[in-house]
């Protein structure tokens, strides 16, 4: 492969790994990557960035792009705080990058993508790609569009479509607590779920609606509390990394039988913290889990494996992957790295995926893909060929939404230059 390298916001350190057959020679395209690598949220951060590492050396070893350019993966920690991404912004534009990643954190994606944004506005040739892999927040593809962010991640709204189908299902289903981190991304978790039950299933209560500081609760047990003192039988909860894993621990330790309806339990970390007693009742929306199925979807299991044997997870971000082979895709049809030339590709991108084919909508820049609706299950079970995180239990598909069925309308007014 190309080079990699990891670095802090305040010290760039650089580490080069060469494959045999790479001509040091040979200038590489960048790769900026901005997400937390310290703090609450790092062990999410450094499983996002071992998986972008792994999709880069694969297309590197096959030939790379434009007859045999690298890539270069330059990995920063924004400390999934807006602020201190803005500098590691700052950082990758200094060195020209031309390509950069985030996800974790709709609200370093809204700092982001006006940056972005603002720096091609007042610098057409240096411009900038934003190729946002996991910030879910629909006013990113919606009111605050901009021509050169991508997400290649379903947004809040097509995940909740999903997860409100499943409830809307279960007529077992009767009270629904809300429990979700205080920033853009949790807020807008609450206002679909209510809509969207509302649609669904009018007959179901929403006896609870909290918000509270991402990654600094770290007792959960007074939420807890709440939401057995309502009644709930069912809890929806978009928080990702320490904050859920604490939650759900803290619903086993109190013995509070309640299902919960997720958008990130198999994120680094969950599977571990939730155990066993997340079997028949812990459940999650996404675009792919480990048990899909199929020899294209094992193999991306197995080679994330292979590749990282010393680490107890597994390979969550799929959208890594189809980033960039639809970068790739991109950079060849435009015969060149220039960022304006490869956005227009880009923006028709179509890829054959490990879960079928998936496309970039022109009017928003937001991924189509299908979405699963899937529950813990023990180990062995029929639907569940891979344990996650060795802890004996795996997601078993419960249904599959289609890519055409998650199409919503989009009040993107997009500007392009």
């Amino acid at each position: 492969m190309g080079f990699i390298r990891r670095a802090s916001v305040t010290s760039v350190v650089a580490i080069s790994l060469f494959l045999s057959g790479c001509n040091q020679s040979q200038e590489t395209i960048k790769i900026g990557w901005i997400d937390p690598l310290s703090g609450p949220f790092a062990n999410v951060g450094e499983n996002g960035l071992r998986s972008l590492e792994l999709f880069v050396e694969q297309i590197n070893e096959r030939g790379g792009v434009l007859g045999g350019t690298q890539f270069e993966v330059i990995g920063l920690d924004g400390k999934a705080n807006p602020q201190e991404s803005l500098i590691a912004f700052r950082k990758l534009a200094d060195q020209n990058v031309k390509f950069i990643f985030q996800g974790n954190s709709s609200a370093v994606a809204g700092a982001l993508t006006d940056a972005v944004a603002k720096h091609n506005e007042r610098n057409p040739d240096s411009s900038m790609i934003f190729m946002n892999y996991a910030a879910v927040d629909p006013a990113l593809t919606n009111d605050r569009c901009n021509f050169w962010h991508f997400r290649f991640d379903a947004d809040i709204d097509m995940k909740m479509l999903a997860l409100s189908g499943a409830i809307a299902a279960d007529p077992s289903i009767e009270r629904v607590y809300l429990i979700n981190q205080d920033y853009s991304f949790g807020h807008a978790v609450s206002k679909a779920a209510k809509s969207m039950l509302a649609e669904k299933r009018p007959d179901v209560e929403i006896v609870g609606d909290d918000l509270h500081p991402l990654g600094k609760v770290k007792d959960f047990a007074p939420y807890i509390a709440k939401i057995r003192a309502a009644g709930a039988d069912s809890v929806i909860t978009a928080n990702w990394g320490a904050d859920l894993a604490l939650l759900v621990k803290a619903a086993k330790d109190s013995g509070v039988d309640v299902d919960f309806y997720t958008y990130y339990a198999g994120l680094a970390g969950g599977p571990t913290a939730i155990g066993e007693a997340g079997v028949d009742r812990v459940k999650q929306v996404g675009q792919w889990h480990v048990n899909v199925g199929g020899e294209k979807s094992d193999s991306v299991v197995e080679s994330y494996r292979g590749k990282y044997p010393q680490h107890n997870d597994d390979l969550f971000f799929i959208t890594l992957k189809y980033g960039m082979e639809l970068l790739a895709q991109s950079i060849d049809k435009a015969g060149s790295t220039d960022a304006l030339s490869v956005a227009r590709e880009l923006e028709q991108g179509r890829y054959e995926a490990v879960t079928g084919e998936v496309w970039i909508r022109p009017d928003n820049h937001q991924l189509m893909q299908p979405l699963y609706v899937s529950t813990f299950k023990k180990m062995g079970e029929d639907g569940v060929k891979y344990e996650v995180e060795l802890t004996g239990t795996g997601p078993k598909t419960d249904f599959i939404v289609t890519a055409e069925d998650t199409t919503l309308p989009t009040t993107c007014n997009m500007i392009r230059p």
